[in-house]
């Protein structure tokens, strides 16, 4: 396996699996002796930049009255 420049590897398809890594799992780490495993995490499956956001608003107003403020008259 080689290492890109940004620190990153592709995981083979086989460990994948056989871990149940999917786009998007977390993953995390451990050293253990001097050898390094990768573990799945707890964390939660959050994808998108906003996801954690949603539903989070306190404004009480429809999209279009919200895009009317962003625009012209």
């Amino acid at each position: 396996m080689r290492v890109t420049t940004k620190g990153q590897v592709t995981i083979p398809r086989n460990i994948r699996e056989a871990l149940g890594i999917s786009p998007e799992t977390e993953i995390d780490f451990i050293e253990d002796a001097g050898r390094f495993y990768i573990v799945k995490t707890n964390a939660p499956n959050v994808t998108g930049k906003f996801r954690k956001l949603r539903g989070i608003a306190s404004v009480k107003m429809s999209t279009d009255e919200i895009m009317s403020l962003t625009r012209d008259s």
